[in-house]
């Protein structure tokens, strides 16, 4: 899960070097840390370097449509369920501004998950994050923050370059010294992940690394944020292929370098963060130590700015009354009570799930990685219309280059859900149906009709998922 940092100014202008290093702060997260134990659960070397490929593709195309439409339609700044609702209808969008509101609920859930995971090394009764004392002391956490940001704490500058410092320093030593350890013989033994030798099985191997590789870029969207700071127009595009491919390179190395240090089923088995358990093999308890210490500085940073995020993906469509008017309330500091209370309460929540869960925080990585896809998905498809009807391209733009990227996110985006499985779509339909709730009260408020008839067909789908998520779980058809 990326991080996201305070842009400068308005009237700050950047230089190519700076506007880069802007974009890869905001894509880089917490994600990262856990990247050798995800891919060494699913996949060898091969699968890894067929996951890359795909997610490299997608999420650069993703990232390109975030800037195009940045560009084309500079009045939809609400945030990302602006696109949606633009584009397929009131309803769509709530959907949207509410899937992707519990997709950073649930990665802030997956914060305290890992932060309690990488102190459980001094209090072992902390577990793997998912413990009675875990949960207990993450509940303390959550309500903490929300307590200070009531009372008028906001994202300083200085905590992103703590945080930044802090996430940087330990990612760049464990390359360098995984290099060095690396062993050939131990990455040729990890090449095909797995006994049967076969294209077909590494291509499942592969899809099973999709959301993870979704979980690291997630935020990707923020980065078309800082465009309006280049100095000059032709660096925008330029920073976002630069930053883009410089942190893929980080995803990768972090990745590739540990299956030459490790044996796949000895990297399936580390304690999360695993990129502490891979150091630690290799120089011993002191590495473990940096980047646990490294870990939890860096994840403290990113939840205040993400608990922000989180209030206002609810504050922004609650101004436009696209959410319930109470969720535009703010108190004399200027922080959104409602939406940062309810906010608090789906962390609460979803922590209080983790109580039932046989594998926390993958469970949490991956719910937040499918929340974020319908979201993602109609963003793309946005673009993608754009291109077909023309609008915003009477200027006689570059429409073939735009269909190009947004047909290739649209396709990624797709097969994203695709490799979600049926499981991952139905736990987000239990969040998704109960949410409607808030945009009935929406729609009331305004004196307009709820549903539209294709609406009201959308809606029943979604309940129906949600039914069916509930009968799965009940069952033991899914398992958390």
């Amino acid at each position: 899960m990326a991080s996201t940092e305070s842009p400068p100014q308005a009237d700050a202008k950047v230089s190519l070097p700076t506007l880069t290093a802007m974009v890869v702060g905001s894509m880089i997260g917490s994600g990262v840390f856990l990247l050798p134990r995800r891919f060494g659960v699913e996949t060898g070397v091969l699968g890894a370097l067929i996951a890359w490929a795909i997610a490299g593709t997608g999420m650069l195309m993703l990232a390109f449509v975030f800037q195009r439409l940045a560009t084309r339609k500079p009045e939809l700044d609400a945030g990302i369920f602006a696109y949606a609702k633009a584009g397929f209808g009131d309803y769509v969008g709530f959907n949207s501004a509410f899937g992707f509101w519990a997709s950073a609920c649930a990665g802030n859930t997956s914060y305290w998950v890992l932060i309690m995971a990488t102190t459980a090394a001094l209090f072992p009764g902390l577990g793997t994050g998912d413990t009675l004392l875990a949960v207990v002391v993450a509940s303390i956490g959550v309500w903490l923050f929300c307590f200070l940001i009531l009372r008028g704490v906001k994202e300083a500058a200085i905590i992103n370059r703590i945080a930044t410092v802090a996430k940087v320093v330990p990612i760049l030593v464990f390359i360098v010294i995984a290099l060095v350890a690396f062993k050939g013989g131990v990455f040729a033994k990890n090449f095909w992940g797995g006994d049967s030798a076969s294209y077909s099985s590494v291509f499942e191997q592969a899809k099973g690394t999709m959301l993870i590789t979704v979980f690291v870029f997630l935020g990707i969207e923020g980065a078309s944020v800082y465009s309006r700071f280049a100095r000059k127009r032709e660096d925008v595009g330029r920073a976002t292929v630069i930053g883009f491919v410089s942190v893929l390179s980080v995803f990768m190395l972090v990745t590739l370098v540990s299956y030459g240090v490790l044996p796949q089923h000895e990297l399936a088995q580390v304690y999360q963060p695993s990129m502490a358990s891979v150091l630690e093999s290799i120089v011993g308890h002191w590495g473990s130590v940096f980047i646990r210490v490294g870990v939890i500085v860096s994840v403290l940073g990113a939840y205040l700015a993400w608990t922000l995020m989180a209030a206002e993906i609810l504050y922004l469509p609650a101004k436009s009354d696209d959410m319930p008017r109470f969720l535009a309330r703010t108190n004399s500091h200027g922080a959104p009570v409602a939406a940062l209370v309810m906010a608090g309460g789906m962390v609460q929540l979803l922590l209080i799930v983790l109580l039932f869960t046989s594998d926390a925080l993958n469970f949490m990585l991956d719910l937040t990685a499918a929340l974020s896809l319908i979201p993602y998905l109609l963003a793309a498809a946005y673009a993608l219309k754009l291109t077909i009807t023309r609008e915003t391209y009477g200027d006689g733009g570059p429409r073939r280059g735009d269909m190009a990227v947004a047909v290739l996110a649209t396709v990624y985006t797709l097969f994203l859900v695709y490799a979600a499985g049926m499981d991952h779509l139905m736990l987000s339909c239990i969040l998704y149906a109960p949410g409607a709730v808030l945009y009935v009260i929406a729609r009331r408020e305004r004196g307009l009709r709820v549903f539209r008839p294709a609406e009201a067909v959308l809606f029943a789908i979604i309940v129906v998922g949600a039914v069916a998520g509930v009968a799965s779980l009940a069952t033991g058809a899914i398992e958390l």
